[in-house]
């Protein structure tokens, strides 16, 4: 990546995405967050110049430099990433730190975070703009799909399907071949056996509805 990035959001994820990016020596331009009182104060060096919508930022993107959302709520990202596409043509580029193993033979669309320590093992598909904690495992053959976002730690087994929107906690397992539904959220430490409906919350070993 040779242009420098700017990060929507500078809470939790966003220092998360600095990090990132810093450790493949990538040069990230500045912040932009909607919490007014932290404008023109820095995070770990970089400082926040903005809101996310500043028209005097964004139009530089895709020119300039590139742009990660690292908003904490899903709806947000989802919003910005909207506004970009649409009034900027923009597209967000992924964070994937130098300490990942990623496969040759994986599949990666845009906007992914994967932080350090985490797996991605051959011919897992990973669609758009989903968190993987530090060292989850994404094995062979599973299918992310966007906005999804795994915890540290979380063992997602070959050939399960997660789809949109879904959350699997902290060191969760959810052995081979299993499909999480949308929206659907797996606890912290879960062991997931059999698949998980659409808006259902599990927790436990084995995982129960709650």
């Amino acid at each position: 990546m040779q242009n420098p990035v700017i990060i929507l959001g500078a809470q939790k994820l966003g220092i998360a995405a600095l990090d990132i990016f810093l450790s493949n020596h990538v040069i990230v331009y500045c912040f932009l967050d909607d919490e007014v009182k932290l404008h023109q104060t820095e995070v770990n060096g970089i400082t926040i110049m903005g809101t996310t919508d500043d028209p005097e930022f964004l139009k530089i993107l895709g020119k300039k430099c590139e742009v990660f959302v690292a908003a904490e709520e899903t709806a947000t990202r989802k919003s910005l990433i909207n506004l970009l596409k649409d009034e900027y043509q923009v597209i967000p580029v992924n964070a994937i730190h130098k300490f990942t193993s990623v496969s040759e033979h994986a599949w990666l669309g845009h906007g992914n975070l994967i932080n350090a320590g985490a797996v991605v093992n051959a011919n897992a598909r990973i669609n758009n703009n989903c968190i993987i904690h530090s060292n989850a495992l994404v094995d062979s053959g599973a299918k992310i799909a966007d906005f999804v976002q795994i915890g540290a730690g979380a063992n997602v087994g070959s050939d399960v399907e997660v789809e949109e929107s879904a959350f699997i906690g902290a060191g969760a397992v959810v052995v081979a071949g299993v499909k999480i539904g949308k929206k659907a959220r797996v606890g912290a430490g879960a062991v997931v056996v059999a698949d998980v409906p659409a808006n259902q919350t599990v927790f436990g070993n084995p995982a129960q509805k709650v």
